[in-house]
């Protein structure tokens, strides 16, 4: 298994776990349930991705470095 697919598998729990502490649905109106879980996920993905990439970009360079 890829380490990327790996770094994908642990951090995008995490990232909706703590997207979902910060209480997103007040931004929306009332009786909007699919539009927020939509929103939701969307901003958990591209999060991840900012994250892993951010891991995995560190790592390469540490490589170069030593």
């Amino acid at each position: 298994m890829n380490i990327i697919t790996i770094l994908y598998i642990l951090i995008i729990p995490l990232t909706i776990w703590v997207i979902s502490a910060m209480r997103l649905e007040k931004l929306f109106k009332k009786n909007q349930r699919m539009q927020i879980v939509i929103f939701y996920v969307l901003i958990s993905l591209g999060l991840s991705y900012l994250v892993v990439n951010f891991i995995w970009d560190f790592y390469e360079v540490s490589r170069i470095i030593t």
